[in-house]
Order: C-alpha cells, then structure tokens, then sequence
C-alpha cells in the first residue's frame, strides 16, 4: 500500500434508498473531488432504481448518474470509511468508535419533479464543497 492512497480519505453517504439524495452527495464528491476522496454510497432498504428526478438534476450540472443502482448498506462500509453522512436513516447505521459522523438533514427528494429536487441538489453541493474543503486542507 501506498503513502498516498493510505492518506486518501473516504467518505460513505447512507440514506434509507440510497436512490436520491446519497446517490447526488456521492457523484458530487467523485466529480468535486477529482479522485482525492474515495467515495461510497449505500441504503438501509435500497430502492430498485435512483430516482430519476435525482438523475436529470444532476445531468443538468453535467453530472450523469443514469447508470448507478441503489446498494445495501453494509458493516464492512461502514469500517471502511473515515466519514460516514447520514441523511434521514436515523439509527440504521452501525456505529464504530473512531469514525466521524455527520447527519445531513435534507428534503427526500422521493416522489418529486426535477423542479423541486433542484434546491436539494445544490444544497448538497454546497455541503459537498464544505467536505471537501475540511478533507483535503491543501485545496483551500
């Protein structure tokens, strides 16, 4: 292993579908980031696909996530990642001592036309720059 890729940060967004507001967070991280971040995503019941609202939202920032799937919320994410965001799954996710956490309360943009998950795609954005900003000091 590496000095660098064991510095890398990784950061797992879980929310309960893993089809909407984690799926946006994860491809704003990957897209922000440029690589310096490994980056997961996961739900505590994964829907059957992202929401498509999510997907033409982001596609309007030019980010496509039309081929991501919703994935299962795992121990082993968990212990893998440095950060872990919820965003409204409450007590489904596993807590290990030592990792830092953060709850990100934001509108579900289930349900919703591409008009009202704007707002909470560039929310997340916003959060995402925030997160990027205290991962890696030297992008300041």
């Amino acid at each position: 292993m590496t000095t660098e890729s064991a510095k890398k940060p990784s950061v797992l967004f879980v929310c309960v579908h893993n089809a909407g507001r984690s799926q946006m967070a994860a491809a704003f991280l990957t897209s922000l980031s440029k690589g310096a971040i490994e980056v997961r995503s996961a739900g505590s019941q994964p829907a059957d696909r992202i929401n498509p609202s999510a997907v033409e939202a982001m596609a309007e920032v030019g980010i496509d996530m039309s081929a991501e799937v919703p994935k299962v919320l795992t121990t082993e994410a968990v212990k893998e990642s440095d950060v872990v965001i919820t965003m409204g799954c409450g007590d489904e996710c596993p807590y290990f001592p030592g990792k830092r956490y953060e709850d990100w309360v934001l509108e579900d943009p289930a349900g919703k036309g591409v008009e009202s998950v704007r707002p909470i795609r560039d929310e997340i954005r916003g959060r995402i720059e925030d997160l990027i900003a205290s991962l890696t000091p030297a992008a300041k």
